[in-house]
């Protein structure tokens, strides 16, 4: 016990270290740039990235002669097209990506970009989330997938793909699609809550170091790193854990009722392949291949808002991320 102590202790020692290396880093690139760039909406047509990748390896892998023909031919069928169009507006694909964290800060860039998208698009177009998410906090997972819910208030059809992980708070999001998509080896599911933190409470009291704490309130602050919990303390947190597993099962249920949740809901995980079997997706695919193949008969936007995050917030996150990831926080994560 006395190795493990003292293995927290250096476990502690070692996250204040990273975070301090993180600030000074976050410090040194924003002295670099001046901290001037300034938050904004930014719009690419893919349709255009596609086809002018596409040239250049023309370009390198065809004679001059095939490459003049080839460069002719696309220009009378872009022409073509536009001509055949006429009038008629294209279904629009939007895209938008989701890189989730334990604190899923990411939601404060995918507020704003479904406020522009919901405010442009409509019923006959399509939004499409590339989604990577391992999960985390609770509230800031609910909030994520409560932008999403906004799509679908909009009858604005949803897509969601997953090229490597949609697991917990990330699946949480995912299952709110109309199509849910994912590549072979995505891991999906982690239907689960989950809460850890470590205990200093011998280690202090053997070194004859008091730990004090006051509430008001019996239940305002229950399993604690530095006192010693009663076995009150881990049933009311387990409570508290099975009512954010319910409130997860049935968001779950509610966006895809053909799952046996009580089969899906056990906090494993699975790669796309069986998730398909289980109902957990509806298809298997990669994000890549979905969207050349809509670029052939629709236009399609990738949508992203930057925003300006200022030094002191972006030190919070650092340090909070590094908290939670080492298991020093308190707050209830979904996985």
């Amino acid at each position: 016990m006395e190795f493990l102590f003292e293995y927290g202790l250096f476990l502690l020692k070692a996250v204040t270290v990273v975070v301090a290396i993180a600030a000074v880093i976050i410090l040194a690139i924003s002295a670099s740039k001046g901290e001037s760039k300034s938050a904004g909406l930014k719009v690419e047509k893919l349709n255009d990235k596609y086809r002018e990748m596409a040239n250049t390896l023309r370009q390198k892998v065809l004679s001059q002669s095939e490459w003049r023909e080839a460069e002719k031919q696309q220009k009378k069928d872009l022409k073509k097209a536009a001509k055949e169009a006429g009038d008629e507006r294209q279904k629009r694909y939007y895209v938008l990506h989701f890189k989730g964290d334990i604190r899923a800060t990411g939601v404060e860039s995918l507020r704003e970009e479904v406020s522009a998208v919901v405010s442009v698009a409509d019923k006959d177009d399509e939004v499409v989330l590339c989604l990577e998410n391992a999960g985390g906090a609770v509230q800031d997972h609910g909030l994520a997938a409560s932008q999403l819910q906004r799509i679908k208030d909009h009858d604005i059809p949803l897509t969601v793909i997953v090229d490597k992980v949609a697991a917990s708070g990330g699946y949480l999001m995912g299952a709110l699609a109309d199509r849910f998509i994912c590549a072979p080896f995505a891991i999906v599911g982690s239907i689960g809550v989950l809460m850890q933190l470590p205990n200093f409470y011998r280690f202090l009291e053997n070194r004859g170091i008091d730990f004090e704490q006051i509430t008001a309130g019996k239940y305002k602050r229950t399993l604690t790193m530095f006192g010693k919990n009663s076995e009150e303390d881990r049933e009311k947190t387990r409570e508290e854990l099975e009512e954010g597993h319910e409130l997860f099962k049935n968001a779950v249920s509610d966006s895809r009722p053909q799952l046996d949740i009580d089969n899906v809901a056990t906090g494993e995980h699975w790669y796309g392949t069986r998730a398909l079997e289980l109902g957990l997706v509806d298809q298997l695919g990669s994000s890549d291949d979905y969207l050349m193949k809509a670029a052939q008969d629709a236009d399609i936007y990738a949508i992203a808002y930057k925003g300006h995050e200022g030094l002191v917030s972006r030190l919070q996150g650092a340090m909070s991320a590094a908290l939670e990831s080492a298991g020093l926080s308190q707050r209830a994560p979904l996985g």
